[in-house]
């Protein structure tokens, strides 16, 4: 077991039932949907044409539900929820993974979203720390948020 590794996993369990934080908006631009759509073959007409997309539901193009998930890289980079944890022998942070994804609203084009992160659970395995966050991306002046997922963020130690 990495000393590095087994102090802030200790640090980041202390962290487990703290109020969640919340980091910057973020514009979800039309332009943005447009290259998710073309670097990820999914044209379907509710994210790209704005005159068929007014006349579903919605009322106009809409965000693909992966394209806010993968944000969440993005969105976390301004939350400050381990400020205050010594990461010195960190050698690399990888995605390991989610628990649970639900899409609970979409996401309109030229609205403003963010995350929110909570500590939820926390494991020491070898030289590498297990942190799972409730992530939470709102949509500004929404009471329902975009997205709720697990997200399993490995940080591996020297």
């Amino acid at each position: 077991m990495s000393e590095n590794a087994e102090r802030v996993g200790e640090a980041l369990r202390a962290k487990i039932g703290a109020e969640p934080i919340a980091g910057d908006w973020f514009d979800m631009t039309q332009e943005r949907i447009n290259d998710f759509a073309d670097a990820t073959l999914d044209h379907q007409f509710i994210h790209l044409d704005t005159e068929k997309a007014a006349a579903t539901p919605f009322g106009g193009t809409i965000a693909h539900g992966f394209l806010t998930l993968s944000m969440l890289v993005k969105l976390s980079e301004s939350i400050k929820d381990s400020a205050d944890v010594d990461f010195s022998g960190l050698l690399m942070g990888v995605n390991y993974g989610m628990n649970k994804v639900r899409f609970i609203n979409p996401v309109p084009s030229t609205s403003r979203i963010r995350a929110t992160a909570q500590t939820i659970d926390v494991v020491v395995k070898g030289n590498a720390v297990d942190q799972t966050r409730n992530m939470i991306v709102e949509i500004e002046g929404q009471e329902k948020p975009a997205l709720i997922a697990e997200w399993i963020g490995r940080l591996v130690f020297a």
